[in-house]
């Protein structure tokens, strides 16, 4: 099957290329287990070795991620928003599609 060349044929064969990959792995945790590992080294080097400090800064990073995502879905959310009420004004101005 020919790949496309724009972004949504990109997107699409990476991401039947990443669920068969996943679906042929048996050991999950084994294969996530080295960028883990690495993770969790990279906490501890940032806090000179302290366990306590390492892992507050792990707690850091992943509430920074999830301000992130919280910011992100209600961006996404005040988008859909403004277009779906740009989309009732059109519509009310006689300017709707038939």
């Amino acid at each position: 099957m020919p790949v496309q060349n724009d972004d949504t044929g990109r997107r699409l064969a990476a991401s039947i290329a990443a669920h068969t990959s996943w679906a042929n792995t048996t050991d999950r945790s084994g294969r996530t287990a080295p960028a883990r590992r690495a993770l969790e080294e990279k906490f501890l080097a940032e806090a000179g070795g302290d366990p306590k400090r390492a892992e507050h800064l792990r707690r850091a990073y992943f509430q920074r991620l999830a301000l992130k995502s919280a910011q992100s879905r209600r961006r996404a959310r005040e988008a859909i928003a403004a277009a779906q009420a740009a989309e009732a004004e059109l519509e009310a101005a006689g300017g709707g599609a038939a």
